[in-house]
């Protein structure tokens, strides 16, 4: 995973963890889980979602909304609550537990699947599950009132947060109960482990990142374990990467892929190595039925925070669990950072006409390229917002817009005021299939959060007679990113602007991580030629593009050879 990557995956793998949660005596009652994060060893505390307690709060899920609620105590849960905690081998046992042997599969389906000692060697298997105690549920009410401005209101209608059960399987009251807990964590203290003597490592496992120590953009390291407890000998400790996509406040969006049962999972950053940023709070959200492909996070410094609040209003007596919990570490919280992106990234900008927004790429001080569903007719007024250096609204005009039979979707803004302080792309001349790719758009909140930050690779290169006319990539791209710019991630080159992702027409869903670009070789002569001389001639080339390009645009094989006339 690479050099800085080390440390980064040691502290996940040492840290992650899945908690179970079930009624005593009642194994028909089913069982419900999540991931978690382990604070501290001997003694042990573990931070993980609060969804799967919902099923046992002594005043339903209601709790959890009430005016003023941040905490609640333990005893708020059922007496027949039964948790318990389980997680890798630790580095104090991994050579104990290789002298005594492996101990089995963690399910009989597991054992079943497995093949001879080659099969028990490939990966060691967890530790045994531990009982734990609930000691606070906890929510940060900071990330609760920026949920409320972004996904409440009138488009709280349009968001939905839930697991991977199929829309039509969730209950009203199932979902209103996913709804209440987004935002809410448990912290759990697990009991000592039954072997005696057996070597554990003791004190704080991670170190936190302050909120505002990593940058929008700045890789990240997410550790989960998909589907809860399910099978944690093949699922434990999953890890996905990606960028920190955006935020607002202690609220967080990361490209990383979760699945179901990433709850409560911990996400890590390089700088400062191995530092706990966030964890999952909902790892699957769609709007207006669209899969918007980010993983929605909470904060880990300010929930700690929250944490320190309630255990010291609980009992004022628990200075030594406080104490147990992780140190903050890195940039103090207000320093100016040293943003990780390529610098032409602050060329993208937030594009409205009329009531249609869009995203879009300033090519020069003056000039902004967008695509023509943004901005439809040429003359029409043009609002361009931007984000770096600071925000600044600018009037413009379209002076060109493809026609709508052209398979080209693009639109050219001149500005009435020059861009100062925004440096200008420099634009690609060549693309690499396979190479780090970056989308920057204003998809999702518009202009609520700035523009999000998605990553990926160069998945193919469309050519037409050894032209390039599409560029494919892996990169999240969702309603509202249509026109902003397709970095490369190495050079910070221009490489095209973003036109569409993928619908299916027979099912209605659409597919953010496949989607289209149009390379900016195809637009870069007109471009410089309205640049030079005010002629938009060879941008009018584009609504003449040949019949193979047409084809290409709409996502058909081009004919292996010329079709024969009937005549």
């Amino acid at each position: 995973m690479g050099r800085q990557w080390g440390p980064v995956l040691r502290a996940a793998e040492q840290a992650g963890c899945v908690v179970s949660a079930s009624r005593a005596g009642q194994p028909e009652a089913g069982s419900w889980s999540c991931s978690g994060v382990i604070l501290s060893r001997s003694p042990g505390l573990v931070l993980c979602h609060g969804g799967i307690f919902t099923p046992f709060l002594l005043a339903g899920s209601g709790a959890l909304t009430a005016t003023g609620a941040s905490f609640l105590p333990g005893d708020s849960c059922s007496d027949d609550l039964r948790l318990h905690v389980q997680w890798g081998p630790t580095a104090a046992s991994s050579a104990g537990r290789a002298e005594r042997g492996n101990p089995g599969l963690c399910t009989p389906q597991c054992a079943a699947s497995a093949s001879g000692p080659l099969a028990l060697q490939r990966r060691r298997p967890p530790q045994p599950p531990r009982r734990a105690e609930l000691l606070l549920l906890l929510s940060c009410p900071a990330f609760r009132a920026h949920f409320t401005r972004l996904f409440g209101g009138e488009s709280a209608e349009q968001w939905r947060f839930a697991s991977g059960v199929p829309e039509d399987e969730v209950s009203e009251e199932e979902e209103e109960d996913q709804l209440r807990a987004l935002g809410w964590f448990a912290l759990l203290r697990v009991r000592p482990g039954p072997a005696a003597g057996e070597a554990e490592e003791r004190g704080a496992v991670v170190a936190v990142a302050p909120l505002g120590a990593v940058p929008k953009g700045a890789p990240l390291l997410a550790c989960g374990s998909p589907f809860g407890a399910f099978c944690p000998d093949i699922f434990l400790n999953t890890l996905s990467r990606g960028v920190l996509s955006n935020a607002a406040g202690p609220l967080l969006l990361t490209d990383a892929r979760c699945l179901p049962g990433t709850e409560g999972g911990g996400v890590f950053a390089a700088p400062p190595a191995g530092a706990l940023v966030a964890l999952v709070a909902a790892p699957l959200c769609w709007k207006a039925r669209e899969w918007v492909g980010l993983t929605l996070l909470c904060a880990a410094a300010p929930l700690l925070r929250a944490a320190r609040a309630a255990l010291g209003h609980l009992c004022p007596a628990s200075a030594g669990l406080v104490a147990l919990l992780p140190p903050e570490v890195g940039a103090p919280r207000g320093l100016p950072l040293l943003d990780p992106r390529p610098r032409w990234a602050a060329a993208a900008v937030l594009v409205e006409c009329g009531t249609v927004w869009g995203s879009g790429v300033a090519v020069a001080p003056s000039l902004v390229v967008t695509c023509r569903h943004v901005a439809r007719r040429e003359a029409a007024r043009v609002l361009v917002r931007t984000a770096t250096p600071k925000s600044a609204e600018i009037w413009g005009h379209v002076v060109f817009a493809t026609r709508e039979t052209s398979p080209y979707d693009i639109a050219v803004v001149s500005l009435e005021e020059r861009l100062d302080g925004v440096p200008m792309p420099e634009l690609a001349e060549h693309f690499h299939t396979g190479e780090a790719v970056s989308v920057e758009g204003f998809g999702v909140f518009g202009q609520a959060c700035g523009p999000s930050v998605t990553t990926g690779i160069l998945s193919a290169v469309v050519h037409v007679d050894g032209t390039p006319v599409m560029l494919q990539t892996t990169c999240a791209v969702h309603g509202g990113s249509s026109g902003g710019p397709l970095f490369s991630t190495c050079s910070g080159k221009l490489l095209g602007i973003v036109a569409s992702n993928t619908r299916d027409n027979n099912t209605g869903a659409t597919y953010p991580h496949l989607n289209f670009s149009i390379p900016i070789t195809v637009l870069q002569p007109g471009l410089q030629r309205y640049r030079q001389t005010g002629d938009l001639g060879g941008l009018r080339e584009l609504d003449r593009a040949s019949e193979p390009v047409r084809v290409v645009w709409r996502l058909q094989r081009p004919p292996a050879e010329a079709p024969r006339s009937k005549l």
